[in-house]
């Protein structure tokens, strides 16, 4: 099988220990496949600017990125810099971004970072993990995101998407998302981490789904212990597809 020793696959279950190297280059064939099978594959956030990012990115928590798009133009041409938010209130970004979720909480951040970026950075997105994270309601994933995306410092988000399918890819044993991340990096080299983080959002949205991930169209199937996944899932792959109605009418009768 295409990057892994002979005598080891995977086919819904790991058979035998994988050395790191045998990781490594498993990990770096599935990025492989992954990325041919989702050649698109970006950011979903709309923005045009460093501040947009980093203010989508903070909606984007417990929240999609489709909703995002839909109410952040107004909040961006409302606020269309640090110094706008910086001189409003929460309570003046909360009727922008209700449907968000934890709207009140967000507009809270937001306007704090943004006081922030205006005091302590002339108003300008910081480009180090460390420094972001300083800033109100921005933590470690969002730090990460806005990094990558801007060429800042290097990193390797850890989303629920990625925390999922770094665990039943077999890439990590490990639960805390900053751990998680540790492993990723472990296993892919550097040039590789802010693609292989978004192929695994867009994997995750698309085919991996946390409750019945859809294992007979995945590209790396093979590839893949799948741990965690119930056995029904599993073995979606031999499923037998469903008889036309008139059959199963005439199979009753």
């Amino acid at each position: 099988m295409l990057g892994l020793a002979a005598g080891v696959t995977y086919n819904g279950r790991v058979p035998g220990r994988e050395t790191a190297a045998e990781k490594k280059q498993r990990a770096l064939t599935v990025m492989d496949r992954l990325a041919a099978d989702m050649p698109d594959a970006r950011i979903e956030l709309d923005y045009r600017t460093p501040l947009e990012l980093l203010v989508a990115v903070i909606l984007s928590a417990q929240c999609t990125d489709k909703r995002v798009n839909m109410v952040t133009p107004a909040l961006f041409q409302r606020f269309p810099d640090a110094r706008a938010y910086a001189s409003a209130e929460p309570t003046d970004v909360e009727p922008f971004i209700r449907t968000c979720g934890l709207y009140r909480a967000k507009a809270k951040n937001i306007v704090a970072a943004a006081r922030a970026l205006v005091e302590a950075h002339a108003g300008q997105v910081p480009l180090q993990r460390a420094v972001l994270e300083g800033l109100p309601g921005v933590g470690r994933k969002t730090a990460g995101v806005v990094c990558i995306h801007l060429g800042g410092d290097a990193a390797f988000p850890v989303d629920t998407h990625v925390k999922r399918l770094a665990y039943r890819l077999g890439f990590t044993t490990r639960e805390d998302p900053d751990k998680v991340e540790l492993d990723m990096q472990a296993v892919l080299p550097e040039e590789r981490w802010t693609l292989g983080h978004q192929l695994l959002v867009w994997h995750g949205r698309r085919t991996c789904f946390a409750r019945s991930p859809a294992c007979e169209r995945c590209v790396v199937a093979d590839l893949c212990p799948k741990k965690g996944v119930r056995a029904t899932a599993a073995a979606a792959t031999a499923k037998k597809p469903t008889r036309p109605a008139g059959a199963r009418a005439r199979a009753r009768s």
